[in-house]
């Protein structure tokens, strides 16, 4: 069945997942703050969009956006809420927890549906349609809007009806995966002192005790100090240790961990790396252990 569907937030996830959408046959009008990828979709099939407003005109409105400030900015200081015409508005974004029970309860007072949604995986995955997508809100809605999320995810985790779960979980996953990258910078810069070769410490690291993806894709990234061009920045990672940081706060939740992998992150900010791929911790850990660069 072809969906009539909006799309916010064109970046280097918003766009392949889009994409998706438009491949299923499903009539997509999209908006972005620079005109570029809007071009690139509408020569694909999409409808660009004059406005916001046009695009929350849909049934079905889909926001891929960096971050709380962009959504606030985007959803929230421009007022399209108030006299938007769509039934559901799902966020794919990582927005702190206490923000989207703020959005759960402005899209309320609208009577507009709010999911949240947000995904694990890198661009390449969701070229392929292979995200995960971590998904709370409605039972209902996340029943309806099954299919759809299917185009762009292999598999839907549901986490119930508090929206603010979702990005619980989204948080949590990235701030592990954060303390995987720091562990396995650390320990390369450890093997690197003694003469032995990076990429021969991942294989063994990877090929015997600490197989999977994180460990391999990332390991292969410090291994060789591959950090560009980026999957997920450092810039961003810090965003979503600081994220961590203020969920645990709220719950009283210690986070011991998060501590030391913010300010290495910070480091890598401070040395102009913000925006190479966050593996470059790893260069953080070699400066520190003083490994000629």
């Amino acid at each position: 069945m072809r969906a009539d569907i909006g799309f916010v937030g064109l970046g280097t996830m918003g766009r392949p997942m889009a994409r998706r959408l438009l491949e299923a046959g499903h009539r997509v009008t999209v908006w972005n703050r620079s005109p570029a990828p809007v071009e690139e979709l509408a020569r694909q099939g999409a409808v660009p969009a004059g406005s916001l407003r046009e695009v929350f005109a849909r049934p079905v409105v889909f926001s891929m956006l960096a971050d709380d400030d962009s959504v606030r900015r985007q959803v929230v200081e421009t007022g399209v809420l108030t006299d938007a015409a769509c039934g559901v508005h799902i966020n794919m974004a990582t927005v702190s927890t206490a923000f989207a029970l703020e959005l759960a309860a402005r899209h309320r007072e609208h009577g507009i549906g709010y999911v949240a949604a947000p995904v694990l995986g890198r661009a390449e995955v969701a070229a392929v349609g292979a995200l995960h997508i971590l998904a709370a809100g409605d039972p209902q809605r996340l029943a309806e809007l099954e299919p759809l999320l299917l185009t762009m995810g292999r598999r839907i985790w549901n986490l119930g009806s508090g929206p603010e779960r979702a990005n619980a979980v989204k948080i949590a996953v990235n701030f592990t995966v954060a303390n995987a990258i720091e562990s396995i910078s650390e320990a390369c810069a450890l093997v690197e002192s003694f003469g032995v070769e990076r990429t021969l410490f991942a294989e063994v690291m990877t090929g015997t005790v600490l197989p999977g993806p994180v460990y391999t894709a990332y390991g292969a990234l410090v291994a060789n100090r591959t950090y560009e061009p980026p999957g997920f920045t450092a810039r961003l990672g810090l965003k979503d240790v600081r994220l961590a940081q203020a969920a645990a706060a709220a719950n009283n939740v210690p986070l011991p961990l998060a501590g030391l992998v913010h300010d290495a992150l910070l480091q890598a900010l401070a040395k102009g790396w913000g925006e190479q791929d966050w593996a470059v911790l790893s260069e953080v850990a070699r400066d520190r252990a003083g490994l000629a660069p």
